[in-house]
């Protein structure tokens, strides 16, 4: 019998509890795409760890925003894979 395993992702910095994985994150997140990059703002007043999720399952890494900060995610591309939303993931 195998095991299994379970991940989990903690809230911003400065918030009590958990959330699952892939939990969208908070308004004050805010995103633009264009066919080569997704550019995401944490304008929250903590931390957020996000990632992005595309129409065709892609995955790409966790990345950690202070408040004020934008981080990069690649575009929809040539293919047109739209970006779904912004979710929170585990600390990178």
């Amino acid at each position: 019998m195998g095991t299994t395993a379970m991940a989990a992702c903690l809230l911003p910095t400065g918030q009590a509890g958990a959330v699952t994985v892939g939990e969208a994150a908070p308004s004050c997140v805010q995103y633009s795409t264009s066919w080569r990059y997704t550019f995401v703002t944490n304008t929250c007043d903590a931390t957020q760890h996000v990632t992005v999720e595309y129409r065709d399952g892609t995955v790409v890494p966790c990345r950690t925003a202070g408040p004020g900060d934008t981080v990069t995610f690649p575009g929809y591309g040539t293919g047109d894979n739209g970006v779904q939303g912004v979710v929170l993931c585990a600390a990178p």
